[in-house]
């Protein structure tokens, strides 16, 4: 049986709740302002190394593209490598606002300052759930913190170097004429590679979220596994919302996303058995 809270934490008024919350979340803004700052003035590291660097062929997942292409081709009559080296690929980009650059300067700045601070950002939620939480569910909070963080980054980084790289590649070099050329905008290409490893990070938090409806009796693995077929379909529609409209791209998000559910699986399976035993005790 878990142990009871302290009556400290019990005596708490809303307004002391209210007031420890209050700090809570000007703690999380400080950590994000404070990588946003760092951000902003490495502007031509964040931009030209890491925003940019994935619409360059010379990008390390288009030059790993063209080594499978390269093995490829030595093993499979029917396939050239060129349509998987791409050396000369640079999608262009121009600014069509007076401010735009400037405006993206401070956005990018805030999302790089919000993807570093998400382990403080997560802490400082953990900390503030902490005190409501019974002894023997306080010991997992490190854990919790430590793995909701490293799915989040896992998920971004994923993003980056896979879905972003290959979507800019199709949609920059997709055209429905020779007469048209590809100039694309900057907001559009920032806000691709944005959203893309900002929804990625949050659907790698799939374990995290099911360890907590398992806990709280809303799924069960039983139910998990009932509707595998039915996660599959959904899967496959997240895939293809957040992927561009080719098979290849869409069966490289899918897969960790399978293999994400069926570690959901796992780990509700866990944790439903340890909750039906305390109940039972």
């Amino acid at each position: 049986m878990a142990k009871k809270r302290k009556d400290t934490e019990k005596e708490m008024t809303f307004w002391e709740h209210l007031e420890e919350l209050r700090w809570h979340i000007v703690r999380s803004i400080a950590a994000i302002a404070i990588f946003a700052i760092i951000a902003f003035i490495s502007k031509d590291f964040i931009f030209n190394q890491i925003i940019l660097a994935p619409k360059s062929g010379d990008f390390i997942t288009h030059r790993g593209l063209c080594h499978i292409g390269r093995w490829l081709e030595r093993h499979v009559a029917f396939i050239s490598s060129s349509a998987f080296c791409l050396s000369d690929f640079n999608l262009k980009i121009i600014n069509i606002k007076l401010a735009g650059q400037f405006l993206m300067h401070f956005y990018i700045s805030f999302f790089v300052g919000l993807i570093a601070a998400i382990p403080f950002v997560i802490r400082e939620i953990w900390s503030f759930i902490k005190p409501a939480l019974y002894e023997n569910e306080k010991k997992y909070t490190g854990g919790a913190v430590l793995w909701s963080s490293m799915l989040f980054i896992a998920g971004v980084l994923f993003s980056y170097f896979l879905i972003v790289p290959i979507t800019i590649l199709f949609l920059g070099t997709y055209n429905v004429s020779d007469y048209v050329e590809n100039q694309i905008a900057l907001n559009s290409y920032i806000n691709t590679v944005v959203m893309l490893s900002f929804s990625v990070g949050l659907i790698f938090e799939l374990p995290v979220f099911i360890y907590f409806l398992t806990k709280v009796g809303i799924i069960t693995p039983a139910f998990m596994r009932k509707n595998r077929k039915i996660m599959i379909v959904v899967i496959l529609i997240i895939a293809a919302i957040i992927t561009p409209p080719d098979v290849f791209s869409q069966i490289l998000i899918a897969i960790p996303l399978f293999g994400l559910y069926e570690l959901s699986i796992l780990i509700s399976d866990r944790v439903f058995k340890k909750r039906e035993k305390e109940i039972s005790t």
